[in-house]
């Protein structure tokens, strides 16, 4: 696992796990938040929404190919899935895919990668669709 997908993965599994032990208590017996001093460590913290949410996908030839929409957590706190708006213009037409997130590479400067990738392979993956609730 690369170091970013490690850091994602930690990070939300912390951010879901976690933080209910260093949560406030509220009438002696239930944790709901985090304490003013929490608040100013987390808000100087990595954020799942500004380093992945909304980001473009590009394949090795620095094609776009998609656009993260999000990141799906298995019921175990892992992540497994990131989900892809692909095809369409200006947001017509396109639809979401499931992309295991191994398969995403990160560099440094922020670009996220996914290797042997074009629009119409993406295209013809099965749509994902969230479960009715």
């Amino acid at each position: 696992m690369n170091t970013q997908k490690f850091i994602i993965a930690s990070a939300i599994s912390f951010g879901l796990l976690g933080g209910a032990a260093y949560a406030q208590p509220v009438a002696g017996t239930t944790t709901l938040g985090a304490s003013a001093t929490e608040v100013q460590a987390i808000a100087t913290g990595w954020s799942l929404k500004d380093a992945i949410l909304g980001k473009t996908v590009h394949n090795e030839a620095d094609e776009s190919v998609g656009k993260i929409e999000d990141v799906i957590i298995a019921p175990d706190g892992t992540v497994s899935f990131a989900i892809l708006s692909v095809g369409g213009f200006l947001g017509m037409g396109s639809h979401d895919v499931a992309i295991p997130l191994k398969n995403l590479r990160a560099a440094g400067d922020g670009k996220i990668t996914l290797p042997g990738a074009t629009k119409d392979a993406l295209k013809e993956l099965p749509k994902f669709e969230y479960a009715k609730k």
